[in-house]
């Protein structure tokens, strides 16, 4: 493998590692952040609906830009962008804690458009493959950032200011490593997308779109209230956070395998549907066991959950004929998917509230799988996205 090869795949690893730390990163440091800031519960939980919210919003610029810079230069600028993002939120006051913040997702919004396009433009023999990578690299970023940070913090003695503001360096070495992709020649013409108007025509964007969204919305839900589920069940506190560790850890397996063996075949409405069983099955498990073998549901929820995501983004990958309309569905599918996505968990809190206990809003997650699976039949099928389609 030359140097170039080297450089390509060890920068597009580190930059997709950097897409979850900047949001993962703040939970366990947020009772520190609101006393320091002065935040109310409620002040410290927008942080991260902000930037939830801030991955759907901006997503449409991705394309935009794109076509203007070209999708290398676009990632490079996401990269620094999370880097000053992350540095700024660090500042003292909540204004800087909120602007660095939504900084911070703007550009992870951006790059999270990107990575199915350059998957497409980089590596189109590898397509299955090089989204395993992608995707499990998200999802270990993800579960690093929240299990280092506290360590971090008392090793250094920073506080959570100088450790938010670490969290820069691994942004600004994956920029250095993707460098010379940037300074290449970009292809703008070839790597601009094709109208939303017409990306927006196509069933299969619709497909897809729904598949992503209430992926995300059932993912996002259990990371929220998983460990307050097991808690009411009975089980102590360490114990509820070992769990959901254990989910989030299986979920980098699946993220990585399932790509794999799914991109070799036309069809990937077997394994969606798959997935989607076994997050029912974990579901189920929480809903009717939670403290029987809890361990086996949470491993149960990873791997469909996992493989649910990652399912998604293959999808996002394969169908479009070339990286344009790859970008421009990639686009359509993650800020709508987000959008949806962040109303989950205020949905399901709101649920426990009225209805005093977890049947209800549990319940409520199981019918959603079911549109979930029908959607993912749907977006799973063979076809392809391109001018002779939409």
């Amino acid at each position: 493998m030359s140097l170039r090869s080297v450089l390509l795949v060890a920068g597009f690893a580190l930059a997709a590692l950097n897409l979850r730390p900047a949001i993962a990163g703040v939970s366990p440091l947020l009772d520190e952040i609101m006393d320091d800031v002065g935040l109310t519960p409620a002040g410290g939980g927008a942080i991260t609906t902000v930037m939830v919210v801030c991955l759907g919003v901006f997503g449409p610029l991705t394309p935009l830009l794109a076509r203007r810079f070209g999708l290398d230069r676009t990632l490079l600028a996401g990269l620094v962008v999370i880097a000053a993002g992350v540095s700024l939120r660090g500042l003292d006051g909540a204004p800087a804690l909120y602007l660095g913040s939504a900084l911070a997702a703007t550009a992870i919004a951006v790059m999270n458009v990107s990575m199915p396009g350059i998957v497409k433009h980089h590596f189109p023999t590898r397509v299955h493959l090089m989204t395993g990578v992608y995707v499990s690299m998200v999802v270990g970023g993800a579960a690093i950032s929240s299990a280092v940070v506290i360590p971090l913090e008392h090793a250094t003695g920073y506080g959570w200011r100088g450790v938010s503001a670490l969290l820069a360096l691994p942004a600004l070495l994956a920029a250095l490593l993707w460098l010379p992709q940037a300074l290449r020649r970009q292809e703008r013409a070839a790597n601009g997308p094709r109208p939303f108007a017409t990306v927006l025509r196509s069933r299969v964007t619709w497909y897809v779109t729904a598949l992503m969204g209430l992926q995300s919305l059932t993912f996002y839900v259990m990371l929220a209230w998983l460990p307050t589920i097991f808690l009411e069940a009975g089980l102590p506190a360490d114990q509820a956070g070992y769990l959901l560790s254990l989910t989030n850890l299986v979920q980098v397996g699946a993220t990585l395998a399932v790509p794999v063996l799914a991109g070799r075949r036309a069809s990937q409405v077997p394994y969606v549907v798959g997935a989607g069983l076994l997050t029912v099955a974990g579901y189920l498990g929480v809903l009717l066991v939670p403290t029987t073998v809890p361990w086996f549901w949470m491993v149960v929820l990873g791997i469909g959950q996992g493989a649910s995501f990652a399912l998604a983004l293959l999808i996002i990958a394969l169908r479009p004929a070339d990286p344009a309309a790859v970008t421009a569905l990639s686009a359509v599918a993650q800020s709508v998917g987000y959008v949806i996505a962040a109303f989950g968990p205020l949905v399901f809190g709101f649920l426990r509230q009225v209805s005093g206990g977890w049947t209800v809003p549990l319940v409520t997650g199981l019918g959603v799988l079911v549109v979930q699976i029908v959607a993912g039949w749907f977006a799973g099928r063979p076809a392809t996205l391109g001018k002779a389609t939409l």
